[in-house]
C-alpha cells in the first residue's frame, strides 16, 4: 500500500496498491461495497451487467482509505479496463506513477 501525494479529494491522499499482481478481486458476480466506499442504500454491483464493473472500480479507486478496500479489484482487469475508467486526474496520476503498465495501457488505447 502506498499513500500517494496526489489527492483523491481535498485533504485525502490517494491509496495505491503496492503491486497489481496482488489484486485478485472478483471479475464477475455480485459485490457489495462497504458504506464507507459507497453511500447508497443499494451498495451492490453486478459485475456481469454492462458498465457495473467500471463503475465499481471507479468508486473504489476514488474512495479507498484502507488496504482491504482494494481487495475487490483484480490487477489484470484493472489494466484492461484502465483506459475506459473515468477518474480524477490526481487518482489516475497516482496509480500510473506507481504502475507504469497502467499509463502504457492508456497510451495504447489512444494510439
Amino acid at each position: 500500500m502506498l499513500r500517494a501525494p496526489q489527492q483523491a479529494r481535498r485533504g485525502r491522499s490517494t491509496l495505491v496498491a503496492a503491486d497489481l499482481a496482488g489484486l485478485h478481486g472478483p471479475t464477475s458476480g455480485v459485490v457489495e461495497l462497504p458504506l464507507r466506499l459507497f453511500w447508497h442504500p443499494d451498495r451492490t454491483f453486478d459485475l456481469d451487467a454492462p458498465g457495473m464493473l467500471d463503475w465499481m472500480y471507479q468508486t473504489v479507486l476514488r474512495e479507498a482509505t484502507r488496504l482491504e478496500d482494494l481487495a475487490v479489484l483484480d490487477g489484470d482487469t484493472l489494466i484492461a479496463r484502465w483506459p475506459q475508467l473515468f477518474l480524477p486526474r490526481p487518482v489516475r496520476a497516482a496509480w500510473e506513477d506507481r504502475h507504469p503498465v497502467l499509463r502504457a495501457a492508456a497510451t495504447a488505447a489512444v494510439a
